[in-house]
């Protein structure tokens, strides 16, 4: 079997990386990190009241998301981690930390993505940032690490996707 790399779901919100990210902790055996669970309550109001976050905002957040992913590397215990990573400079920001990370990016029309965020409740984003988001948003280049999943697919299928592209075993059926 393929050695498992500490992986990004990246996206944004609203494209399904919580809900693929944790499917695929679990298919693969590692643990699940929802970066959003990782964000200071300051960032949280800001987006719940409907402010993107700047740069300044998201640094000192993409810092301890990064310690987190690489503890867990240290420790030999690599994850899958939600996060948006919608910048080059977020990710670069990340792989100071963890250089081995893969990014799994979760790409969609505005349209499906924008259904998406109508029909959930967020605790703090609203769908009326999704315009800011994918203004922000610029996709992985050819020189990172990543593969690029279709926002389309189930969350099966986009599991399998990745696994079978990347040589990977399931520790458990997906569900």
């Amino acid at each position: 079997m393929t050695a498992i790399r500490p992986m990004v779901v990246m996206g944004v919100s609203g494209s399904g990386k919580s809900v693929l990210g944790s499917a695929l902790g679990q298919s693969l055996g590692l643990p699940f990190i929802d970066a959003d669970d990782l964000h200071p309550a300051s960032n949280k109001a800001l987006m719940a009241a409907g402010t993107p976050l700047t740069d300044e905002d998201r640094i000192p957040w993409l810092n301890v998301v990064a310690a987190t992913i690489a503890d867990g590397v240290s420790k030999g215990q690599p994850s899958v981690v939600a996060c948006s990573a919608l910048k080059r400079s977020y990710r670069d920001l990340l792989r100071t930390q963890v250089p081995d990370l893969l990014l799994i990016y979760i790409d969609g029309a505005a349209e499906l993505i924008a259904s998406r965020l109508e029909a959930r409740e967020h605790e703090f984003m609203p769908a009326t940032l999704l315009a800011s988001q994918l203004a922000t948003l610029e996709p992985p280049q050819a020189d990172e690490a990543h593969l690029r999943v279709p926002a389309e697919l189930t969350v099966e299928e986009a599991v399998e996707l990745i696994r079978n592209t990347l040589g990977l075993s399931a520790a458990t059926p997906p569900r």
